[in-house]
């Protein structure tokens, strides 16, 4: 069972004062909190690309470059790469340097992406959506195979037998496919045999089982062994000494996110009822005491089959030294926990 932290490299407004920090300043930041995950003891950390005001990462695998030369055991990756509009090569080419870098730890989550602002800014049309994810993955998966690649799709210049370069430190470098919950996507990720992590943001987190299980059908109908492959969560939470005091420290940035992507897309409210609902053991924000959230995450790993648990903290913009406690809380209290009872239930069940 592998533990991490997910981050967008948010600046939105300091909700008290209203201080939007630097990108600059927020990059390095992130990059102390994936120094600090490491140490720790966390397994993975994401960056995910955005190319919005509100968010510094534009490129997960500059950001994670940073960080790797710092760090020791953590694996890096995206978290997503919006591959629909990006060049496959250079995704692949940016991501086997930070392999590099890192001796080994890089991770690609290929995914279309929430947000289509990337769309226009690289000149790619919003009807072509699907078709360019399946071209583009299927590319980068060629370009994982080997180092020449012959290539000719239709969105992009056709490749001749070309090499490929830099070569990444691992034999195979990882590929994830990032989905918001769609059967489709479990389906495409099954079938390419790819592990699959979920945006599990709201509902009832068991409810994605039936998506895990028509995930691995798929695995197996095209011939894939089911036994290897890994499912992940990308959960928003947060983690306090005490249950009270993590919510209460945690909503008012989460309504503040909420409510602004809520003015965009149409969405109710975001209340303070809405937020107590999700954060109940049935719901899908993960914010508590360390037990708590650690109770939830063994649910999640029982009755849905996630085998790896990524925490998406903060929401929205949150003072640098809480996210530092509860990353710090994370790695030290809430992740021992899990291993050491999911190892117990395993041993049980086998």
């Amino acid at each position: 069972m592998e533990i991490g932290v997910t981050s967008f490299v948010e600046t939105k407004p300091d909700i008290e004062t209203g201080i939007v920090i630097s990108h600059a300043q927020r990059i390095r930041e992130v990059i102390e909190e994936i120094v600090l995950a490491d140490r720790v003891g966390l397994d993975v950390f994401g960056i995910g690309e955005h190319h919005r005001e509100d968010y510094a990462a534009s490129s997960p695998a500059v950001v994670l470059s940073a960080a790797a030369p710092l760090t020791k055991r953590i694996r890096l990756t995206s978290a997503v790469t919006v591959l629909s509009s990006a060049d496959p090569v250079r995704v692949f080419q940016d991501f086997a340097t930070l392999d590099g870098i890192s001796d080994g730890r890089a991770e690609i989550i290929a995914g279309r992406g929430s947000f289509i602002e990337s769309f226009p800014l690289f000149g790619y049309d919003l009807h072509d959506y699907e078709e360019l994810f399946n071209e583009n993955i299927e590319l980068l998966l060629k370009l994982r195979e080997s180092e020449k690649v012959i290539w000719r799709g239709g969105h992009r210049p056709a490749i001749h037998n070309l090499g490929v370069y830099p070569r990444p430190v691992q034999d195979s470098l990882p590929i994830w496919i990032g989905s918001g919950g769609t059967q489709e996507s479990a389906v495409r990720a099954g079938l390419l045999g790819l592990p699959l992590i979920l945006a599990i943001i709201g509902g009832s987190p068991t409810h994605f089982a039936p998506l895990v299980q028509l995930y691995k059908k798929a695995a197996a109908h095209a011939g894939h062994d089911v036994s290897r492959l890994r499912v992940g969560s990308h959960s928003i939470g947060f983690i306090a000494e005490d249950t009270e005091l993590a919510a209460d420290t945690f909503f008012p940035s989460t309504q503040a996110g909420m409510n602004k992507l809520g003015k965009e897309r149409g969405w109710a409210y975001y209340d303070r009822s809405s937020f107590d609902a999700a954060r109940r053991f049935e719901g899908a924000l993960y914010v508590g005491d360390p037990e708590t959230v650690a109770q939830k995450i063994i649910h999640l790993r029982k009755h849905v089959g996630i085998t790896r648990f990524m925490m998406y903290v903060p929401l929205s913009t949150m003072p640098h030294e809480l996210v530092m406690r509860a990353i710090e809380l994370l790695g030290t209290e809430v992740a021992p926990r899990v291993r050491e009872e999911i190892a117990k239930w395993e041993a049980e069940t086998e």
